[in-house]
């Protein structure tokens, strides 16, 4: 595994991995879901499905964060060939900002027309409770800011475009659609609308850092998402994001609060069913 921003891949090595998975499965999946911590339960409900640990996929990284389990499922959804990430990759865990979007290049060369993210993230705004979901309308990206980008180095153009469009990162027609499904579910009462704010982790925010993040309109707050959303529309794949709000960020000197993964992980167990429907009934609409 590398530690630095500069690892790159070859297409060809991004075709070898698409074309090793082509040949060990029969679905030609549409539609691809990356699962956040604690939420690769939805990978589970995928009918006729094939499973392919993360360990046996050539070129591959592997997962090591608890919740993260560490499979590409291949399946059905609503009638729909998906393909789901049970465990995302972090830059956080040593890996190049290469290694941690890798999956969305696959994704692209597999066929894949839409991804799907989802996180669990802190709570900035002081509006949002925890156990609300947040559809992510756009993002700011702290490393990006910093020159960690995965669109750094040279750029392909059988993926996309030297510099691609950010402004509309996120699918504005696939954000109205989610709302109707949450009307129409019942949980538009913990449905939240927001920016999500990336930053690299592992340590939570310091109280002057969360400070900073809600005075530059950041709603929520994760380590992830974002390199994989930006490597998504670079390839021209519409993009949907849910952000789970596991915890409240601590933003008040004083504040007996103290941000912990095991707080995150139990949040999102009780909400995981609200959030599974709302993407199946969505895939149901698409």
């Amino acid at each position: 595994m590398s530690s630095t921003s500069e690892s790159r891949y070859t297409y060809e090595q991004y075709k070898e991995t698409a074309d090793w998975l082509l040949e060990h499965t029969q679905h030609m999946p549409k539609v691809a879901i990356i699962c956040g911590s604690g939420l690769g339960g939805l990978a589970d409900l995928l009918e006729n499905s094939v499973a392919f640990p993360y360990k046996d996929i050539p070129h591959f990284p592997q997962s090591t964060v608890p919740g993260h389990a560490g499979n590409l499922v291949f399946g059905e959804l609503q009638g729909k060939a998906c393909v789901c990430m049970q465990g995302r990759f972090h830059y956080y865990e040593g890996y190049s900002i290469a290694m941690v979007t890798y999956p969305v290049r696959v994704s692209t060369l597999l066929g894949v027309e839409t991804l799907i993210v989802t996180n669990a993230a802190g709570g900035l705004n002081p509006k949002f409770n925890v156990g609300d979901i947040m559809l992510i309308r756009d993002h700011i990206n702290m490393p990006g800011l910093a020159g960690i980008n995965p669109l750094r180095g040279h750029n392909d153009d059988r993926f996309g475009v030297r510099f691609p469009c950010m402004s509309d990162a996120y699918d504005a027609d696939l954000g109205r659609l989610a709302r109707e499904v949450a009307e129409e579910q019942g949980c538009s009462s913990f449905l939240q609308q927001g920016v999500y704010c990336n930053v690299g982790g592992p340590a939570f925010e310091t109280v002057a850092e969360s400070k900073i993040l809600l005075s530059l309109g950041a709603d929520a707050v994760g380590m992830s998402t974002v390199p994989e959303v930006i490597v998504a529309r670079h390839g021209g794949l519409r993009v949907f994001g849910l952000s789970l709000i596991t915890n409240r960020v601590v933003s008040e000197y004083g504040s007996q609060e103290r941000a912990n993964h095991e707080e995150v992980l139990e949040i999102t167990q009780r909400r995981t069913q609200d959030l599974q429907k709302l993407i199946i009934n969505l895939l149901a609409r698409i």
